[in-house]
């Protein structure tokens, strides 16, 4: 069963990096996304509204909440319905709390200034209803255009998920382009998370972090498409030294094996958290058959990433 524990006060709350290590070795390093999109609300049988998400969602919540590490909601996927479609997603994020699951927000934010410190505030600060445990922003418009992020997540012991290498084909025209100093895109923003992975591990306190067959993890962690094959390599990035959990959208039913997650991750591998929608979310709608994938899942994770 989960071991990321009840809802705290941020004075309270250990790292979000020290909850997901501990969440990772009690249930194994898998995500399940909660993607609830039309083909997916229509092959389960349900309406494609706001009730058919909220149907979707709060079962896949009773199928693997305290079962999995964590879970992923597509916040794209809710706000298509509107105001009522949102509410859907604070009810997932409160799902979460009350099974002690962690509940990574995907919503990719990235922007400047005040309105970067809004998205902050929305996702990230203690009683905002969609403050999950982690938020996925986007840092392509200069990492530290995320300061209002980083300084939100460090306050309230939650994290962050940085788009640093990402598997869609339009990713690369960015992400591994190099800059006058020679180092790419990618490396910069992989070496930018691992700055604030040594700063915070260097000043925490060792007894509130959870004794861990791993070592424990810093809170701003990437996403890494499990299907990039050898990019991580030859852009220079050094996966390893960023220190914290590294997302890996791919593994199992999108293709990424043992083979393709040692050539992508390397001696990284024990930061990895395997996202998995499609591979589990094809076995609903019955609960027990969700339940079902999803520990299969988990289980084959942990196997290829051993």
């Amino acid at each position: 069963m989960s071991a990321a524990g009840p809802a705290a006060t941020a004075g309270e709350r250990p790292s979000f990096g020290a909850r997901l290590t501990r969440a990772m070795d009690a249930d194994g390093p898998l995500c399940v996304g909660i993607d609830p999109h039309p083909g997916l609300l229509h092959a389960w049988g349900l309406p494609d509204d706001a009730s058919g998400v909220r149907e979707l969602a709060l079962r896949v919540m009773d199928a693997v909440g305290g079962r999995v590490a964590a879970v992923k909601p597509q916040s794209a996927l809710f706000e298509r319905h509107g105001a009522v479609g949102v509410a859907v997603l604070e009810e997932v994020v409160a799902a979460g709390r009350a099974t002690g699951t962690l509940v990574i927000v995907d919503a990719k934010r990235g922007d400047i200034g005040s309105t970067m410190a809004g998205y902050a505030d929305a996702y990230l600060r203690d009683g905002s209803p969609l403050a999950g445990d982690a938020l996925t922003v986007s840092p392509y418009l200069g990492f530290g255009s995320l300061s209002p992020a980083v300084e939100a997540a460090a306050a309230t012991g939650r994290g962050l998920f940085v788009l640093a290498l990402t598997s869609n084909p339009e990713g690369a025209s960015v992400q591994h382009a190099v800059g006058p100093d020679g180092r790419s895109v990618a490396r910069v923003v992989a070496e930018e998370a691992a700055a604030l992975n040594a700063a915070e591990l260097g000043r925490a306190d060792a007894t509130a972090e959870p004794r861990s067959a791993r070592a424990v993890l810093g809170s701003t962690g990437l996403v890494v498409g499990a299907t990039i094959g050898d990019a991580a390599r030859r852009l220079g990035v050094d996966l390893a030294a960023v220190g914290g959990p590294l997302l890996a959208p791919g593994v199992g039913a999108q293709g990424a094996g043992p083979a393709e997650l040692a050539d992508v991750f390397g001696a990284a591998r024990g930061a990895v958290l395997a996202s998995s929608s499609r591979g589990v979310l094809a076995a609903g709608p019955q609960v027990a058959a969700l339940r079902a994938a999803a520990l299969r899942a988990a289980a084959d994770a942990a196997a290829a990433l051993a």
